[in-house]
């Protein structure tokens, strides 16, 4: 069976019938809240502070994180996402601010042909234990279409664009004058000036 897609709709598969939709916190918000969503679930995995991958019990319907850890919790959800779209995830401020739990991957990009359950990659920052229990809400996404283009090897380096100079923490740092128009600088004495305010005369290099 062909999905149909129509515009403004991305089609969402729950893998329990429990599991709840994500929605919209309100009207004219630009992401819809993403749950973390238990239903179905035994276990939930992850690495600790030290590079080692772990298996936890999701019998109590919650999920502990201890600092440094990073975790793949379950959202229950598969984005049918169309043809030319990518979903994009991204951290919750308050859960961030106030727990120090935010995306180990910072932003997370989910193509189009991934069908797959979502997880989302949690880890936390703060230096105490945190928990997070079936239904809370963990992350927001929204659906943002693909601009087409192709990568395209040229043979000769960028030139200069703007008053940029140097790389990274560059910017703000100083101005580009390019050759062309840098000059000496010229000291008036105070005669010089007076015939220049007057209109007569041109400024004479003093040394």
């Amino acid at each position: 069976m062909t999905t149909e897609y129509i515009m403004n709709r991305l089609n969402i598969y729950k893998t329990n019938p429990n599991v709840v939709l994500p929605k919209f916190g309100t009207k004219q918000a630009a992401c819809f809240d993403i749950s973390f969503q238990a239903e179905g679930k035994a276990t939930y995995s992850g690495y600790n502070s030290f590079n080692a991958p772990f298996t936890r019990s999701l019998s109590s319907g919650s999920i502990r994180i201890m600092p440094g850890d990073r975790i793949l919790v379950p959202t229950g959800l598969i984005f049918d996402i169309p043809e030319g779209y990518s979903v994009r995830i991204h951290p919750r401020s308050g859960l961030s601010y106030k727990q120090g739990l935010i995306l180990a991957n910072l932003e997370a990009v989910i193509d189009s042909d991934y069908i797959q359950e979502t997880f989302i990659l949690l880890t936390n920052r703060s230096e105490v234990d945190q928990t997070i229990n079936n239904g809370d809400r963990i992350a927001q996404a929204e659906l943002v279409k693909k601009e087409e283009y192709v990568l395209w090897e040229i043979m000769e380096a960028p030139t200069q664009k703007t008053d940029r100079i140097g790389g990274l923490g560059s910017t703000g740092v100083a101005v580009f004058v390019p050759d062309e128009i840098k000059t000496e600088p010229v000291v008036l004495n105070e005669q010089v000036q007076q015939e220049v305010k007057r209109g007569r005369g041109r400024p004479r290099k003093v040394a």
